[in-house]
């Protein structure tokens, strides 16, 4: 995975509440769409029209949204069912960073093994950045500094957020949980070896 240090890029407010994630993926789309493909039907219902034409009416279609990194959302952002291809389609439409006052359990597990960042700020806080982004002038781009834990708007105002260390670890160094688990097969080869001399009886190939 990409490694996740510092992000400055365009932010696009949907302030809609409870988004589904069958508004970010639909569940069509997860029969037969390859990996690294779901990036077009992210958003799709509301992305397109009944047709399949952009509707020009949608924040993801316009400029500067159109080529936006980080998404700031509504309360309970991406509930509902525990797809990961909701993740996916963020993720290979260009998000790289979520911020929201809450959001779905398992879409907020799922994000940090696609490097995605989702950030739980408090609902005053995404208010502000909302109308911030919104707004248009100045550019609406924002600085997320995982390094440092926290993000700066465009009008300067510098707010703090936490992460759990291990997560910040993985994101920092750009790994899943299975790189992470990689990243201490000495540590485990030495519990393994341990652990055969205390219960030998418990491993079949001695």
């Amino acid at each position: 995975m990409e490694k996740f240090t510092v992000l400055t890029g365009v932010a696009a407010p949907i302030a809609e509440k409870n988004v589904n994630t069958d508004i970010i993926i639909p569940i069509k789309r997860l029969v037969g769409t390859a990996r690294g493909t779901f990036g077009p039907y992210a958003f799709e219902p509301w992305r397109y029209d009944a047709e399949g034409k952009e509707n020009p009416d949608f924040i993801l279609n316009r400029a500067p949204y159109r080529n936006a990194e980080i998404l700031i959302a509504g309360p309970n952002f991406a509930c509902g069912s525990s797809r990961e291809g909701a993740v996916w389609a963020l993720q290979e439409f260009g998000i790289r960073a979520v911020m929201a006052p809450s959001f779905g359990g398992i879409f907020f597990n799922n994000c940090f093994q696609s490097c995605i960042l989702p950030i739980v700020l408090a609902e005053e806080v995404i208010e502000d950045f909302l109308a911030q982004a919104a707004a248009e002038t100045p550019e609406p781009v924002f600085t997320i500094d995982l390094e440092a834990t926290h993000v700066i708007a465009p009008n300067g105002r510098k707010v703090s957020f936490h992460v759990e260390p291990f997560r910040r670890s993985a994101l920092l160094e750009g790994l899943d949980d299975l790189g992470m688990t990689l990243k201490r097969t000495d540590d485990i080869g030495a519990f393994q070896a341990k652990d055969r001399d205390a219960r030998p009886w418990i491993y079949l190939d001695r």
